[in-house]
């Protein structure tokens, strides 16, 4: 039997009230710098022609997206931790999941078509530009979009068809898939079997494509004659690599293995990282280890 209720309650770190301050200044500090990041890295491509690339289009999008992932959680994450209002809505769970998982797997998809970007920039130079042309990049992030919508309609359909009785306390700090299962008060074995086959084929899907570009990057980047090419061409990949790693790496533990919903303090943890820390990360790896917005920069600054 489905039981309707009318709020959830995020515990997630509760039991540690001493911290309540801490996470609240920690979390609100981060997502400023995320969006003040994430916001002057849309600018400095936005005023500098000679970013206006397909590597920038993507860069550009990727901080619009990290900008909207870690507004879905951190506001409300902050207030819940500085004020004590755990509880959140049905419906407003719902919703949170729902446009986590958008964005959550779109930056997924995004990664793959970044680093499909970087493939082809590096193996098939004479052919980028007719490659990697403007209606191209546009449907790959169109494509990236359609592709978390779907992946978000099938959690959160699967996981508010389940039922909710007796504690409404969801071990998180917002409403994740894996936590809201283990609220249920129902069979969760299909919803468990669901996130792990679809999330697992996502994240496994797009890590092969990472992976297999970067493998034949590598290759061509060792056989360059030029030193310094070698050099260009590492300092370019090497900045997507570290997110991938970090993104990859955290997502993996937390969605792609058996019994991913059996370890609510140790998610609690990890979520930190692909939530808030990555997209906080983001633009500083970006503009730190690329020399072209760097340079940009500089000018606008001396503007």
């Amino acid at each position: 039997n489905h039981t309707r209720i009318s709020e959830f309650f995020l515990v997630g770190f509760k039991s540690h009230p001493g911290s309540q301050l801490f996470l609240s200044v920690l979390f609100s500090t981060m997502y400023i710098v995320t969006v003040l990041g994430n916001v002057c890295m849309i600018l400095i491509i936005r005023m500098d022609s000679n970013l206006h690339t397909p590597m920038y289009f993507f860069l550009e999008n990727l901080s619009t997206l990290d900008i909207c992932y870690s507004s879905v959680i951190t506001p409300r994450a902050t207030l819940a931790f500085l004020l004590g209002r755990r509880s959140i809505s049905y419906t407003g769970c719902a919703s949170q999941m729902f446009f986590f998982s958008l964005f959550g797997t779109t930056e997924a998809f995004f990664l793959a078509v970044m680093a499909f970007d970087r493939f082809t920039a590096i193996c098939n130079p004479l052919l980028y530009q007719v490659i990697m042309s403007k209606r191209l990049c546009v449907l790959m992030v169109m494509g990236s979009y359609l592709s978390g919508c779907i992946n978000c309609t099938i959690q959160t359909g699967f996981t508010f068809s389940l039922s909710f009785c007796g504690s409404k306390e969801i071990n998180h700090f917002f409403c994740d898939v894996a936590a809201v299962i283990r609220a249920s008060c129902s069979d969760t074995f299909v919803n468990e079997l669901v996130m792990l086959v679809v999330c697992g084929s996502i994240i496994v899907g797009t890590a092969l494509v990472v992976f297999i570009s970067y493998g034949y990057i590598i290759i061509t980047i060792v056989q360059m004659p030029s030193a310094e090419s070698r050099h260009k061409a590492f300092s370019t990949c090497s900045s997507h690599m570290m997110t991938i790693c970090l993104f990859f790496g955290t997502v993996s533990f937390m969605y792609a293995q058996p019994g991913a919903t059996s370890s609510p303090n140790k998610s609690n943890t990890i979520s930190i990282f692909y939530t808030i820390v990555i997209p906080m990360l983001n633009p500083f790896i970006y503009t730190l280890r690329n020399q072209e917005v760097k340079g940009s920069l500089k000018k606008q600054l001396k503007r």
